[in-house]
């Protein structure tokens, strides 16, 4: 039977938010814990007339705050490229891998330098916490898909279905991602990688997730691998035998809107992943 899409979606509410869904400012504050006490050191270069020698200083003194400073230019990463007439380079900001002039250099052209020594802002702790509220508006995707999952499973338990028996929640079948790696999601397409692929580079890969050395060059290297064992193959052919036992589940209830609803969202589930 030939499903109408479009008359299934007009049915959807035109919203599903929370009061959590808008930001999850307890990640924020948790964020901002984390590098606290490194923030609060860099604070004393507010106002500094003389903020590359203070800067130096205070580098040699707390090399702690390297780890912190990322975040100043709304970046997670700890490795940050940048590139121009002077060259190309490569900073890591969990161990230096240049010259204190280098980074200075990174803070001055990045425009860091001239937030903190000309008072813009009055505190780097209120500061971050303003990134971090920021970057956690794109979380809103994750947490509008979560609060469908729990809307779709209500209906799902009415149905009679018992979670982990005859439904299951959240499998990760997905292509890999560098947001998911670098969230530390093994998708089915990696797991299968990591279950099939040669020793030495298994070896090294689960070094690189155990450690959560998550960098351009390794999570690039993370998808490759997954894609050079059949991992998105394999992914498919799982995703599609699923599909096709919730529909062989799904067709044993009585014809139903409900039914045809739950049809409906098994194919443009598949769809979706395609």
């Amino acid at each position: 039977m030939e499903r109408d899409f479009k008359q299934w979606l007009a049915l959807f509410r035109t919203s599903i938010a929370n009061y959590q869904y808008y930001t999850y400012f307890d990640k924020v504050f948790s964020n901002v814990d984390a590098i606290k006490v490194e923030l609060n050191i860099m604070n004393s270069l507010i106002g500094s007339k003389n903020i590359e020698n203070d800067f130096d200083n205070l580098l040699c003194k707390y090399p702690s705050i390297l780890k912190c400073i990322p975040i100043l230019i709304a970046k997670r990463e700890m490795d940050i490229e940048a590139i121009d007439e002077e060259g190309s380079f490569c900073y890591n900001f969990k161990k230096m891998n240049y010259s204190v002039e280098q980074y200075k250099i990174f803070m001055r052209k990045t425009g860091i330098f001239n937030l903190i020594e000309n008072r813009i802002i009055g505190s780097l702790v209120d500061y971050v916490t303003g990134i971090e509220t920021g970057l956690d508006s794109n979380g809103r995707k994750n947490r509008g898909g979560h609060l469908m999952e729990n809307l779709v499973e209500s209906y799902i338990q009415k149905a009679g279905f018992v979670k982990g028996i005859t439904y299951f929640k959240e499998m990760n079948i997905g292509k890999p991602t560098g947001n998911d790696i670098r969230e530390g999601k093994v998708t089915l397409p990696l797991l299968h990688a990591l279950e099939s692929g040669r020793r030495e580079e298994v070896e090294s890969f689960l070094k690189v997730i155990n450690e959560k050395d998550f960098s351009s060059g390794n999570i690039d290297a993370l998808i490759e691998f997954a894609k050079a064992n059949g991992g998105i193959e394999y992914a498919e052919l799982r995703m599609k035998e699923y599909h096709d036992k919730a529909v062989e589940v799904l067709m044993q209830l009585p014809e139903s809107e409900a039914r045809e609803g739950l049809l409906a969202l098994a194919d443009y589930i598949m769809e979706r992943q395609k």
